[in-house]
């Protein structure tokens, strides 16, 4: 029987480790040590008896942002999703998390915000607990955790290209820090390779030039505009742990989204965005007036009265792409492609990094299937399809709301649109339903949840019904 994308991304999402992988090659070879990129280590090194992580940033141990993460200081988040990812390969990294600093909020200190108005949240424990931090801080344990496997060893240089042979890929290439020329390009056998080198990932290129298809990329323009500083944190001054405040168009505010998160070291992480011409700045005062006219009361009494640690810092994207490695006709045995590399989204959502670690699921769910490396990786591809549509329908349902994102427009938005503007305000007055949204919007379940005929009939009975409780 044919498995519905619902029942594949149940599979995906899943936390049950293969009870005994086998080993399947000799060397696997992973392009970047991003957190998709660490995470395909992490499950490779079950399946390989080396694997070797070609990164060209130099860390270390450093908890500071990557020059090759230019997002690093901003606000990221690790759904509930990504959360439970995280503690199925790496057992005990919650408690070791938050004995390190990470922030778990009680649900008390907890807010979210539409339109200046406060949303009621999801019943403690239904979603999962909450692990918030820093981008290095979390990204430093992973790394950390996944190079302490005896098998897995990491050089730093920068990804040069692909070899292969016949229809299968034979080789990694790449320039060694502190190296530069083509005589200096080391290359290394390799049974199969993971690129995991983000948005900037010239794989398609790579494919190209040795006369293979090259994926389509979408793109939807978002014109993302973020600016985020850091504070002391003060109980004096606020007890937020998490506040998430949105304007949405037609509201008659600003269409700004702002953020406020309890981080590791006692600090706030304070974030202001805006869309198109709407641009923060680095200028602490333009920071200070926006959270005062735009954002809910905690944010005017962190930026005004809290401790500035630091710079303002900003961050532009253009735009939110995915590269449809699934649609190829042909494509290279032993040939993999996770993360930013595959899609990256609008990161107001926050669905990166939960991404990435169910795209290292995928390749578990391949690698665990007795597959014949000889062949295209097809069900893989397939697999992080299902996660990234996911993730794409999310964060474009919304952004194709904001008035100068004009497309493209997919089958069936107009429907889609009315029915989830249906279930979002019947989720004001439904616990049952609020639930339940909030395990999609977090990546724990499929969209197709909230169709199920109970939700719909009750959506319809609010819509009908304002007076209805």
């Amino acid at each position: 029987m044919v498995e519905s994308a619902a029942e594949r991304f149940a599979r995906i999402t899943g936390v049950e480790r293969p009870a005994k992988p086998q080993v399947l090659m000799e060397r696997a070879v992973v392009l970047g040590a991003s957190m998709a990129g660490l995470m395909a280590a992490r499950v490779l090194s079950d399946h390989a008896d080396e694997v070797l992580i070609i990164e060209r940033d130099t860390t270390g141990d450093s908890v500071e942002p990557r020059p090759g993460v230019p997002q690093g200081s901003q606000v990221h988040a690790l759904l509930p999703a990504g959360h439970a990812q995280l503690d199925r390969w790496f057992p005990g990294f919650s408690e070791e998390a938050l004995a390190a600093g990470a922030v778990n909020p009680p649900p008390e200190q907890s807010r979210t915000y539409i339109n200046g108005e406060l949303r009621p949240g999801p019943p403690p424990g239904s979603i999962g607990a909450a692990l918030i931090s820093t981008r290095p801080f979390l990204e430093a344990m992973v790394r950390r955790r996944t190079l302490e496997i005896g098998n897995i060893r990491l050089v730093n240089g920068r990804a040069d290209g692909i070899d292969f042979t016949d229809d299968r890929v034979t080789a990694a290439r790449y320039q060694p820090d502190g190296t530069a020329g083509p005589e200096s390009v080391v290359t290394v056998p390799a049974d199969l390779v993971v690129d995991a080198t983000g948005r900037s990932s010239r794989l398609s290129d790579w494919l190209g030039s040795a006369g293979w298809p090259q994926p389509e990329m979408r793109r939807m323009p978002i014109k993302l505009n973020y600016a985020s500083a850091l504070f002391r944190r003060d109980p004096k001054i606020s007890d937020i742990g998490v506040s998430i405040a949105q304007n949405q168009p037609g509201s008659g505010r600003p269409l700004r989204q702002g953020g406020i998160l309890a981080v590791e070291g006692d600090r706030w992480l304070v974030l202001v965005a805006g869309y198109a011409d709407d641009r923060p700045t680095r200028d602490i005062d333009d920071f200070r007036k926006r959270c005062r006219s735009d954002y809910p009361t905690e944010f005017a009494q962190i930026a005004e009265h809290g401790e500035l640690l630091g710079e303002v810092n900003t961050y532009h994207q253009a735009d939110s792409r995915r590269r449809d490695y699934h649609e190829l006709e042909r494509i290279p045995a032993g040939l993999f492609v996770a993360g930013d590399a595959v899609a990256s989204f609008n990161p107001i959502y926050g669905q990166g990094m939960t991404s990435a670690t169910l795209h290292a699921s995928c390749l578990s769910a391949y690698l665990s299937s007795d597959p014949d490396l000889s062949q295209p990786a097809r069900s893989y591809f397939s697999d992080v399809n299902v996660v990234v549509d996911v993730a794409w329908q999310l964060s474009t349902l919304a952004d194709l709301a904001l008035p100068h994102v004009d497309g493209p427009y997919p089958r069936g938005y107009k429907l889609t649109k009315w029915f989830s503007g249906l279930i979002f305000a019947a989720t004001a007055k439904d616990d049952d339903l609020n639930v339940q949204f909030n395990r999609v919007t977090t990546m724990l379940d499929h969209p197709t949840a909230l169709a199920r005929p109970q939700f719909i009939l009750r959506a319809l009975r609010f819509a009908l019904l304002p007076s209805a409780t």
